[in-house]
Formats: C-alpha cells, sequence, structure tokens
C-alpha cells in the first residue's frame, strides 16, 4: 500500500505521523511511504533519516495526499487540508469529532474511511491510542499548571510543593483515568496536596492502593467539586467520554468564586472541555484569565515534548498502521478494536457517541461497508 505521512500544520504542532523506525518497517513488508519534506525537523527525524528508512520524500502536503493511500497523522486535518481528501483514502489520526462539527462534515463530504486514534480499543475495552498522549498530557498539565501559579504568568503566586513553614499547593485532579492518574503522580512528586475526584468506586480504590494514601481518592459528587474549586490553587479537568463531548463539570458562577490567580488546566478541550469558560488555545498564546482565574487549554498539550510524544505515540499505532498497510479497510472491518475506530466511511457517520454529541445520523460501519 502507499502510505502518506503530511507534514502537520495545526498551529504549534510538531510531532510526526511516524517515526524514521517506523517507515522502516513498512518498507521493509513492501509498502510505499511517502513523507513530507522537512516533516519537522526540529525534533531530530530529519529528511535523511527518512531516506534511508526507504521513505520518498514530497514537497507538499498536496502532493502527499495525491500520492498515499493510506494517511497517517497526528492531528485532525486542518481547513487547508479539507481539498485533499479523496473517497479512496484512508485517514488514520486523531479526530475528536464531537467538539468539531465543520470538521465532521468536511470528512462526510469526502466519503473517505476516518479512522480515529481515540476510539479505537483493545481487548479490555481500553483506548490504547488515547494512553500514550495522555500519559504525556497529564504530565505536561502540571508542569504547566504549576508555571502559571507564578506571579509573572498571572498566577496567585504559590509554589506547587510549598516550603517548610508554608503548606503546598492544593492540586484536585478530575478524573482517575491515565491522565489523572499521571497528573497526580507528577504532582504528588513535587509535593503538592493532591485530590482525585472520581466516579467509579473500583477505580477509586486502585487509585488509593496505587498511591498508598498520599492522595486523596474521593467520589465525585457537585457538592464536593463545588467545595474543593474554592480552596484550590490548580484543578485540572481530566475526564473523558469515548467520542463523545466532556461534561461541564464547573459552571462560569463557580469559576467566578475560585481564587483569583488560580489555574484551570483543561485536558478535555479536544473534546470540548469541562469547565464552562475553556476555550481552545495554542502553545504560542497558552492562556486567558476569566473571572480572575487563569485558563491552560491548549489543544494540543503532548506537542510540548513533541520528540517523546512522536515516539510514545509511534509504539502504540504502528501494529494498527502494519494491520490496516496489509490489509486496508478490510483489515478494519474485520478487527473489533479498528473497527470501534471508524468514525466515518462512505459519507455516513458510524460512531454512537459522536453522533449524538453532533446530533447527526448514524449506521454502523459494517453496515455501511455491506451497501
Amino acid at each position: 500500500m502507499r502510505v502518506g505521512v503530511p507534514k502537520e500544520v495545526k498551529a504549534g504542532e510538531h510531532r510526526v505521523g511516524l517515526t524514521p523506525a517506523a517507515v522502516q518497517e513498512l518498507t521493509a513488508r513492501g509498502h510505499e511511504v511517502f513523507v513530507q519534506r522537512h516533516a519537522d525537523q526540529t525534533i531530530g527525524f530529519v529528511d535523511e533519516q527518512y531516506q534511508r528508512a526507504g521513505a520518498k520524500l514530497l514537497a507538499s502536503t498536496e502532493a502527499v495526499y495525491q500520492a498515499a493511500e493510506l494517511i497517517v497523522k497526528v492531528k485532525e486535518p486542518q481547513a487547508s487540508e479539507y481539498a485533499y481528501l479523496r473517497a479512496d483514502h484512508l485517514l488514520f489520526t486523531y479526530l475528536h469529532l464531537a467538539a468539531d462539527p465543520q470538521l465532521a462534515r468536511a470528512l462526510l463530504a469526502s466519503r473517505a474511511a476516518c479512522i480515529a486514534y481515540e476510539t479505537v480499543t483493545d481487548a479490555q475495552g481500553r483506548l490504547p491510542l488515547l494512553a500514550p498522549m495522555s500519559e504525556v498530557a497529564g504530565r505536561i498539565a502540571v508542569q504547566a499548571g504549576a508555571h502559571h501559579l507564578e506571579i509573572a504568568q498571572g498566577g496567585r503566586g504559590v509554589l506547587l510543593g510549598g516550603v517548610p513553614g508554608v503548606a503546598p499547593a492544593n492540586v484536585v485532579v478530575l478524573g482517575g483515568g491515565v491522565v489523572g492518574t499521571q497528573a497526580a503522580r507528577v504532582a504528588l512528586g513535587m509535593g503538592a496536596r493532591v485530590i482525585i475526584l472520581d466516579k467509579s468506586l473500583p477505580r477509586l480504590r486502585e487509585l488509593d492502593t496505587l498511591f498508598a494514601g498520599r492522595v486523596q481518592c474521593e467520589f465525585m459528587t457537585l457538592a464536593r467539586l463545588d467545595d474543593l474549586a474554592m480552596e484550590a490553587d490548580l484543578i485540572i479537568g481530566a475526564v473523558l467520554i469515548a467520542g463523545a463531548s466532556a461534561p461541564k463539570l464547573l459552571s462560569r458562577e463557580q469559576v467566578s468564586r475560585m481564587q483569583d490567580g488560580s489555574v484551570l488546566v483543561d485536558v478535555a478541550i479536544d473534546q470540548g472541555g469541562c469547565f464552562a469558560t475553556s476555550r481552545p488555545t495554542t502553545h504560542e498564546q497558552p492562556t486567558y484569565v476569566v473571572e480572575g482565574v487563569v485558563h491552560y487549554c491548549v489543544a494540543n498539550i503532548p506537542s510540548a515534548a513533541a520528540r517523546t510524544a512522536t515516539m510514545a505515540l509511534t509504539n502504540a499505532t504502528l501494529p494498527y498502521v502494519l494491520a490496516l498497510a496489509d490489509g486496508g479497510l478490510s483489515a478494519a472491518l474485520a478487527d473489533p478494536h479498528l473497527l470501534a475506530g471508524i468514525n466515518v466511511l462512505r459519507g455516513e457517520l458510524t460512531h454512537a457517541a459522536v453522533a449524538e454529541s453532533l446530533g447527526i445520523t448514524w449506521r454502523a460501519a459494517a453496515e455501511v461497508a455491506r451497501q
């Protein structure tokens, strides 16, 4: 199969769809790989490495789309890329369609087969292609939150770990999944007082064991969240409903009652955000202030550590990329885990949670494929 790796065009995005090592795995199996020149040399993956791995270098994004059947990316196609998509394309990337009706319409119009990393499953019902970026984002979220608590960044001047004689910061993590666990780990390591809120008692028990009682693991209720938000220095929004829009956990009125200079980090912003006052930001302008509260809502947080993130993502996606390159759409339809990742097929929406969030009708991918 002809596999294409275009340069990412989303603002502040420095990750690449495939590393040179992954390209070599594909070319060794007889596949052709087309990589856009200077896909991102800033993270150390240079054109010469891709050439040694067997890739053909192309000068433009359009050329990569024209040459390839399978497009492997990191972020969702941007408006400048919509016109390049064809009905015979198989697109494999993060999509986050629930928060982006314009993109959903463009993908439906293209009639391409679109598989979203964030809804591919594994045998345990987990989201294996979301997990590595959630690990990165969870760790960076605390680093970013600690930085923006500094006075010069608009924060309230609180050191996350405190010092002898001065209490540490109060960090509240909403959601005990991969992002929340990694955020709690880093915040605890920096000396903060950490509380995780989650609605799953089994997960709270696991977290209590994992952190050996050093992190408070509490059941999330609206009343408890309201109490903790008023005392928090830093809140990490780490909730996830696979494929669907994130629930809004804090209203604007609640944000208005938080301490001036406290910080909200919304890791769920790709899915619409979990705070009523959230809107997407970029690495170039990562924050804004609403009701005296600093909001960090960068829509591609892992790109801050793009080399680490690219390697971690490729480690997870490569087996699926190889399966798609070997078997095409038929491989995705035959594999229940890739099948769960198909969000758009032949001009129809094929994921229930995405459809519910967008208010669009849907049909199962297997049913669409039979017609």
